[in-house]
Formats: structure tokens, sequence, C-alpha cells
């Protein structure tokens, strides 16, 4: 995979954290399809986030498909496929542990954001697989404080 992530990483603006970043260290990935990484320590003024630790885990992991899907085979005589367009799944899932109640065990939160491409538009067309991936990230930087907002509010 092209996706590697250079520590730190800084973070986007959230409301109560001053210039969040995180220093990061390459961990053992849940599987071979997979890379991940740990927040090993923190920079900016996060009062109260905790860094990863095994009971209390701070991560992210970038999935790709095991196999990928090929474009369906196409009948010669009237040119329609045999079967439907697959699609190829890329995954971003980040865990942190969070403390619901007062006194209560860390529960792990999840974020995970799904990329469903249809299997050859990576080749027919990447310039629109790219601008999808570019619009959403760049809505996600934009909205970032406005997000954990809504999460901590329930406000849009």
């Amino acid at each position: 995979m092209a996706v590697s992530l250079a520590t730190p990483v800084t973070g986007g603006a959230q409301t109560g954290l001053t210039s969040p970043s995180y220093t990061v260290a390459v961990d053992n990935p849940p599987d071979t399809n997979a890379k991940q990484w740990t927040v090993t320590a923190l920079g900016g003024t996060q009062t109260g986030v905790t860094v990863h630790s095994a009971s209390s885990p701070f991560s992210v992991s970038f999935w790709r498909p095991k196999v990928m899907s090929l474009v369906p085979y196409r009948n010669p005589s009237t040119g329609q496929a045999v079967s439907p367009v697959k699609k190829n799944t890329y995954k971003v899932v980040a865990l942190k542990g969070v403390t619901p109640y007062v006194n209560a065990p860390v529960e792990v939160a999840m974020g995970r954001i799904e990329l469903m491409i249809p299997s050859g538009a990576d080749t027919y067309d990447p310039a629109n697989v790219r601008a999808m991936i570019s619009m959403m990230i760049g809505s996600l930087n934009q909205i970032s404080a406005g997000l954990g907002d809504t999460t901590v509010t329930g406000s849009l």
C-alpha cells in the first residue's frame, strides 16, 4: 500500500484542543492487508487525552482488499456484463479508548470510513476516483471541529 503516516500527525481543529498533534509508531496490524499506527505521544494542549495502551487503544489502521475484484466478463454477443460490477473496499479505522461515565472501565470508540470503488474505475476513470477522495478528505478537514462538536452536543 502507498499509505504511510509521517510523525507527528497534525490533528484537525477541535473545540477544546489547541494545536493537536500525535506522535505515531508503526504497529502490527490486525491482518496482512492492513497497515496500523498507534499514538505514542501528544502535542499541543489536549487536557485529558491519553496515548495508546493495551487497555485503552489509540490507533489508526488502513485496509485494502485481500483480493482485488476485476471488471466482469462481458458476453461477446450482447456486450452485457455477465455479472454485476463488483467493488473493491478500502477502509480507515480509528480506535480510541474512552470512559463512558465516572469510574467506568474504558470502552472503545470507533471511527470508520469505507471507500467502495467499482472494479475497473481505477483504470478507466482514476481522476474521478481521486476527486471523490480529495473532496471527502478536504470536507472532513474543513468540518473537523464542527463534527467533533456534533458528536459531543448531538446538534448538527
